[in-house]
């Protein structure tokens, strides 16, 4: 019986594998590309308030890589928690949607080259004048989105923490405005749009520095789907080398945008 029950495994394991090895057959069988991301991290993936599409850097990625395969883009949006779920399961052909590297995420899954490189930082009340830096919120109450990078690297990084996880952002930052927590962990970029959101409401807030941690994040596709890999990576390959990376970055979070950011990454292979 564990024998056959062995063999039942392997064969399992073995039609995965051969259903994950075609995705780029699917993609061209059905005539659309389909790209898991958020929607509700801007500059990533958010609705844009005039057109009420979706757009973002990420967006702007899923779309590079539609146009390499000659079909048209399919949006899917899904939680944070979702994101890998749905990846294996075969619901979308590869999810552009924050997804920092972890060794965890990395068992699971195969990760493109870099496309971001993400400080995480942490938001605090302006009013508490104690909290300097992320030390400060050792053994404090600290909210992030749940299932993020930023929950687990506050329970890493933070010694004693108590992490409040909230499905979104909003709820995330709405439980430090009204006191429920201390602290709140997120990218960089979102914190300085929060900070900026806040600088004339009733709660100001403030970034702890140093970052709490550095996180690369890329496409997430199915494990050992090494063809459908092979295709995003040229494609973001092809974005550095024809400056169309910096042509993004700058789009959506240079000079001319709320977040004045200057670009200090290559994409280039995780080193996890």
């Amino acid at each position: 019986m564990k024998k056959i029950i062995s063999l039942l495994a392997l064969s399992c394991a073995a039609l995965t594998s051969v259903a994950h090895a075609d995705t780029l057959a699917d993609i061209k069988a059905r005539g659309k590309f389909i790209c898991g991301t958020m929607g509700t991290a801007e500059p990533f993936s958010f609705q844009d308030p005039k057109t009420r599409a979706v757009v973002g850097y990420e967006v702007d990625v899923c779309q590079a890589i539609a146009d390499s395969l000659g079909v048209p883009l399919e949006l899917k949006l899904i939680a944070v928690e979702a994101r890998i779920p749905e990846l294996i399961a075969g619901r979308v052909d590869v999810v552009a949607a924050n997804l920092g590297w972890t060794p965890q995420r990395a068992e699971q899954i195969d990760y493109s080259h870099q496309h971001f490189v993400s400080l995480q930082k942490i938001l605090a009340r302006e009013s508490e004048t104690a909290l300097k830096s992320p030390a400060d919120l050792a053994g404090k109450r600290v909210s992030a989105v749940r299932g993020s990078s930023s929950e687990q690297g506050a329970r890493k990084h933070i010694p004693n923490v108590d992490p409040v996880p909230f499905k979104d952002p909003s709820g995330a930052f709405l439980a430090l405005q009204q006191g429920k927590v201390s602290g709140f962990v997120g990218s960089e970029l979102m914190l300085v749009k929060l900070r900026q959101q806040a600088a004339t409401g009733a709660v100001p807030v403030k970034i702890l520095e140093p970052a709490l941690f550095v996180e690369p994040w890329g496409v997430g596709v199915r494990k050992g789907d090494t063809a459908m890999l092979t295709q995003v990576n040229k494609v973001l390959d092809g974005m550095e080398s024809s400056g169309k990376a910096n042509e993004l970055f700058d789009k959506w979070f240079g000079a001319n945008t709320p977040y004045g950011m200057k670009r200090d990454f290559r994409i280039e292979a995780i080193k996890g």
